[in-house]
């Protein structure tokens, strides 16, 4: 990749190297989508200059106080960034604004239908005036079609996409436990920043990128509309069961606890059959003849499980499963999973400090390895505003080495 203007200044003394170390990236954003494509770029070592609203900041800050004060959305999804209050649509912010975009490499911006372009950084006057600039607009239905001006929170989208008509119980639909709209609307966005990197490097031209969150979410609906559209019927809502796999699913044992299996092709459900169940004469049973019938059956062949494992402690069930080779896993709650012995032995947790003292998250489940020795560090969370003085030097600093003659310069 040909040098970006951004290296020519000097990034912040603790800014922490990575694959994208040298990047900046503006991000006007809010909630959970973009700043959940920006943590990302920053794990990767990307300067991240996280524009708020000076006082309250990001409306993810005021979610809840669960993390010693601070709101646990806010921790997960803007750590690694400098935040920095601007009034944008004051003459005065909306001048730094356009400095810091001038310095930046990529500019996401999640705000509401027609915010950027009344700013005066809608991505067609940005392609002119900023060639090399990458623009990477986030909203809940796309800047065309008659949903473009709705308000999309991650429920709506998930109600729109039909999520909600396949998830839950036969009797209840239910959301999914997480904001999985806008995080699969950050996740296409952060990958499409990356491709559009890899076309800068080759072709020296920026991009235009656009995402949205019914698009975003109607893409991982794929298999469903598939069966739906040509099957006739929708998938069922099937719990914490597979839809169209059987037996897959929750299953108690004798002590109380809940182990979860699946099977995927014939030969194990002979083996479940043999040495699991201890039924080898279900391997001719007709009704379980193949996955479709078993599905067809589900409710039979549940309740020959079940009779089965409610006979069996965990330990013992488990046992029969590795001995067949067959998946499982324990359905762990929050608590069990934050102790989970998988990521312990595997090092995969790490402090970083916060306004409210250091905490412990996850490291980016991206290993480079080789790059580093132990685990990654992970750079803080910001203070509302943590980092106004020290950008504005840093935008001042620049335009004294432009006027005597340096290299820095904004992009044409």
């Amino acid at each position: 990749m040909s040098e970006p203007h951004s290296l020519m200044g000097d990034p912040p003394p603790d800014h922490s190297a990575g694959p994208l170390s040298g990047l900046v990236v503006v991000s006007l954003e809010q909630a959970v989508a973009a700043p959940f494509a920006t943590r990302q770029l920053a794990d990767l070592g990307a300067r991240v200059i996280k524009i708020e609203r000076p006082g309250s900041g990001d409306l993810a800050r005021g979610y809840d106080r669960t993390v010693r004060g601070m709101s646990s959305h806010f921790v997960w999804l803007n750590r690694g960034k400098e935040s920095v209050q601007l009034d944008v649509r004051s003459p005065e912010g909306n001048r730094h604004l356009h400095a810091l975009i001038d310095r930046a490499d990529v500019l996401v911006q999640n705000l509401a239908p027609g915010a950027a372009a009344r700013l005066g950084i809608g991505h067609h006057a940005l392609a002119v005036s900023h060639s090399r600039l990458i623009t990477c607009d986030i909203s809940g239905y796309g800047s065309s079609g008659s949903y473009r001006d709705r308000k999309a929170y991650d429920l709506l989208v998930q109600s729109e996409a039909g999520l909600l008509s396949i998830t839950g119980t036969p009797d209840t639909p239910s959301k999914v436990g997480l904001s999985i709209a806008d995080i699969c609307a950050g996740m296409y966005a952060y990958s499409g920043i990356l491709t559009a990197l890899l076309k800068l490097a080759r072709t020296g031209r920026g991009s235009q990128i656009e995402v949205s969150m019914l698009e975003a979410l109607g893409e991982w609906m794929g298999y469903a509309e598939y069966y739906t559209r040509y099957g006739g019927t929708a998938p069922a809502r099937t719990g914490a069961s597979h839809a169209t796999i059987a037996p897959y699913g929750p299953f108690t044992t004798r002590d109380g606890q809940t182990v979860l299996l699946g099977l995927q092709n014939e030969r194990e459900w002979a083996s479940f059959c043999e040495v699991v169940l201890q039924r080898r004469n279900l391997v001719g049973d007709n009704r379980f003849a193949g996955n479709a019938d078993r599905v067809a059956h589900r409710t039979d062949l549940d309740k020959l499980v079940r009779e089965v494992t409610s006979k069996l402690s965990a330990r013992e069930l488990v046992n029969r499963l590795e001995e067949a080779r067959i998946a499982y896993a324990y359905q762990r709650n929050m608590q069990e999973f934050s102790d989970h012995p998988q990521l312990r032995e595997r090092d995969r947790w790490a402090t970083f400090d916060s306004p409210v003292g250091p905490l412990t998250g996850l490291i980016p489940p991206v290993t480079f390895h080789g790059e580093a020795d132990g685990p990654q560090r992970l750079r803080p969370v910001p203070a509302l505003g943590e980092h106004t003085d020290a950008v504005l030097a840093w935008l001042d600093a620049a335009k004294d080495d432009t006027r005597e003659g340096g290299t820095a310069c904004p992009q044409s």
